[in-house]
């Protein structure tokens, strides 16, 4: 009997004998249908099993249950890989009463032909159920994945029984990564409803989550904030790391060879991951798993029958259908007499939002020429521009048009303290002279990065791009690197002097050295010559206004009377606002709040 605290039981099953779940999913290491039992003054059992281990689970049940009789049978999922057995369950135990949403009883009536309406209770957002000692809340979760999906949290054990959410494929008693497993069971099930989960984690964050207990997959008891954080990244379409998937299909070979030759010179200019995928042959559940793990994806395929290859098609329909958004995509065609390939794709992708794509492609007519050759050259150039320029080695760090992605934008001041690293939301970085090079930087003198580099004498300012989230502000801005570690848990670069420079979200960085201070009063002025200057990439500056009207979130006045922060939305409900009032978010003042008018 597995244990998982002083009340609660597992009492599962491994299914090692599937080879396909849902009838598309390869799952060499079998699945788990998870149960779990509550054992206190009443006794509660969490969903069912797959139909091909009725008695097995009714012996797992029998087991975990110590010989009592269940109470109540919670149903939060109605999928028949949970709910089948419910009809067994309940005429086993003619006694216990099942809790479900109001849709759940609607399919139950469905699939086994009754409501249990003289042996139920209706549960909805918020509803409760005291067993004794253990109290249950219950979260409403439609559309991850299904509209009657309902999530219990135990506030006793602080538990959280998530339903399909956080599962993932495979035995618990396979030996395998859980993100791998995980993502690719994530983006091929869930992976449509982004909003939905987004939506459930918003109520998550309200609760203190030590343990979670999912439909699939292993129960998570250390570093929940690591599954969670993967959630909020998969389910808002965000790149998890960067890197290149190639996806293509070759009739001959031709095309194939094309894409060795692109991933080859990907790998030689400090791409950090490069993914090659022939969707005749891999796992396509796998392939559309990595194009939404990484950044950039490449699709190179053939004209065929006046329209690209058949498995293209397919892979192109899956990202789609979920989703696919944020990303830069190029392409690789092929054709002997009337290439489109290219064009039927970008057509398909049409319904993504926020794709960019390469200026650069690649065009071949029935075998590689020197031509298209060149044409693989420059688009290897294109999707790899910001690695080389972040790599130390190859990077050009005399490229002084870095120098023209100044303007009244947002930029991150990164400096040390000869301790740990500092970084610092400012928008005043002006270039003062051109012969030589001096640029100027004010800093607030009551921000620990001022006083770091009055004693250093150097710091990196980096240009943010309008890609950067609403997180780096709030990492940067609204907390004082004298106290927290802002750089804790990252990948750190390090430009020649030293200094950290941002792994992503900028297009440029400048490495300075302080030449000059003039007192301003409130702020210090740093003029300063720069002694290093790179351009990662292409994409547009952060300005001030574009961070107001598309990052920064909308604050939630309305109904409200009071004052709202100009920095971060906060919002202060009052008729009057302290003269000496900081923002609790931001650490601003009473002079960046203004009433809200509603």
């Amino acid at each position: 009997m597995n244990r998982i605290s002083a009340d609660i039981r597992y009492a599962g099953v491994n299914d090692r004998k599937i080879d396909i779940f849902e009838g598309q999913y390869t799952v060499p290491n079998g699945m788990a249908y998870n149960s779990y039992v509550i054992l206190d003054d009443k006794t509660a059992v969490f969903d069912t099993v797959d139909r091909r281990f009725t008695h097995e689970w009714l012996d797992n049940l029998s087991s975990a249950l110590e010989g009592r009789r269940p109470d109540y049978l919670i149903v939060q999922h109605m999928e028949p890989d949970h709910s089948a057995n419910i009809a067994a369950f309940m005429s086993t135990y003619p006694d216990a009463t099942v809790c479900a949403s109001a849709k759940a009883f609607a399919m139950m009536r469905n699939f086994f032909g009754k409501e249990y309406e003289d042996r139920r209770v209706v549960i909805s957002e918020g509803s409760t159920l005291s067993l004794g000692r253990h109290n249950l809340t219950f979260v409403a979760a439609p559309m991850v994945h299904w509209p009657e999906v309902m999530l219990t949290y135990d506030s006793t054990d602080k538990v959280l029984f998530s339903a399909d959410a956080f599962g993932k494929f495979g035995a618990l008693d396979a030996d395998e990564d859980w993100a791998c497993e995980a993502r690719r069971y994530y983006f091929g099930i869930v992976g449509k409803y982004g909003a939905q989960v987004q939506a459930l984690l918003k109520k998550a964050s309200g609760l203190d989550i030590q343990t979670i207990c999912p439909l699939h997959g292993p129960v998570l008891t250390e570093n929940i904030g690591y599954y969670v954080s993967l959630y909020d990244t998969w389910s808002s379409y965000a790149a998890e790391s960067e890197g290149i998937v190639i996806a293509y299909t070759s009739v001959y070979g031709n095309t194939k060879q094309a894409v060795d030759m692109l991933a080859e010179k990907l790998k030689a200019r400090s791409c950090p991951k490069v993914v090659v995928h022939d969707l005749a042959r891999t796992d396509m559940a796998e392939a559309v798993e990595d194009a939404f793990r990484y950044n950039k994806l490449v699709l190179a395929t053939t004209t065929y029958n006046a329209d690209i290859f058949p498995f293209m098609r397919t892979f192109i329909e899956h990202l789609t259908e979920r989703g696919y958004k944020n990303r830069t995509v190029a392409f690789v065609e092929n054709g002997s007499w009337a290439p489109q390939a290219a064009k039927v794709m970008k057509s398909l992708l049409e319904k993504s939002v926020n794709i960019t794509y390469t200026a650069a492609s690649v065009k071949i007519t029935s075998a590689l020429d020197d031509v298209s050759k060149a044409q693989i050259d420059a688009l290897s150039e294109e999707l790899t521009g910001e690695y080389v320029a972040r790599n130390g080695e190859t990077a050009n760090k005399n490229d002084l048009t870095a120098l023209f992605k100044i303007g009244y934008g947002l930029y991150v001041v990164t400096s040390n303290d000869g301790k740990k690293d500092n970084g610092l939301i400012v928008n005043t970085v002006t270039q003062v002279t051109n012969t030589p090079n001096r640029v100027a930087v004010c800093i607030n003198k009551q921000n620990y990065s001022h006083h770091i580099i009055k004693q250093t004498g150097i710091m990196n300012v980096n240009c943010l791009s309008v890609e950067a989230p609403f997180a780096v502000f709030e990492n940067f801005g609204f907390r004082s690197g004298r106290t927290a570690d802002k750089f804790e848990g990252t990948r750190v670069l390090r430009s020649d002097n030293g200094l950290v420079f941002l792994p992503k979200y900028i297009n440029a960085f400048m490495s300075l050295k302080v030449e000059q201070y003039v007192d301003l009063d409130t702020h210090g002025m740093f003029i300063c010559s720069v002694t290093e200057a790179r351009v990662i990439n292409d994409k547009d500056t952060m300005t001030y206004t574009y961070y107001q009207t598309n990052v920064k979130p909308k604050p939630q006045t309305e109904g409200k009377k009071g004052w709202v922060c100009k920095v971060c939305g906060y919002v202060y409900e009052g008729e009057e606002l302290p003269e000496d009032f900081v923002c609790p978010l931001c650490k601003h003042g009473a002079a960046d709040f203004e009433p809200i008018t509603n």
